[in-house]
C-alpha cells in the first residue's frame, strides 16, 4: 500500500493551500484516513482525520480553519486549510489504517510527508 500526497507549498499568513492524499495498493477497506504534521523541534501531531463512516476530529488549534474530507471511492482524503498561521508551518503526513483482506488486520501507513511553509 502507498500513501501519494499532493499540494502543499508556501504561503502568506492569511492563504490557504490544499493538501491531497491517495492510497493505492493491495486495499480491501480502509478504516480511518487523516493528517499528522510535525514542526522543527516538535513532536508528530495529529491534524483530522476522518473515518470509515465520516466521523471527523480536529486538532483545536485548526478547528474552523481546516477541513479534512474522504471521497471513498477512490481512497482519497483532502485537507483543505484556510486562514493559515505561520505556527501551521510543519511537514505534514497522510496516515491511513488499511486491511489488505477481509480478515486482515488494520495496518497504519504513511506518506513520506508534505512540507508546509506559512510565511508572516
Amino acid at each position: 500500500v502507498q500513501l501519494v500526497e499532493s499540494g502543499g507549498g508556501s504561503v502568506q499568513a492569511g492563504g490557504s493551500l490544499r493538501l491531497s492524499c491517495e492510497a493505492s495498493g493491495m486495499i480491501f477497506s480502509i478504516n480511518r484516513m487523516g493528517w499528522y504534521r510535525q514542526a522543527p523541534g516538535k513532536e508528530r501531531e495529529l491534524v483530522a482525520d476522518i473515518t470509515s463512516v465520516g466521523t471527523t476530529t480536529y486538532a483545536d488549534s485548526v478547528k474552523g480553519r481546516f477541513t479534512i474530507s474522504r471521497d471513498y471511492a477512490k481512497n482519497t482524503v483532502s485537507l483543505q486549510m484556510n486562514s493559515l498561521k505561520p505556527e501551521d508551518t510543519a511537514v505534514y503526513y497522510c496516515n491511513a489504517e488499511v486491511a489488505s483482506g477481509r480478515w486482515a488486520a488494520d495496518i497504519n501507513y504513511w506518506g513520506i510527508g508534505s512540507l508546509v511553509t506559512v510565511s508572516s
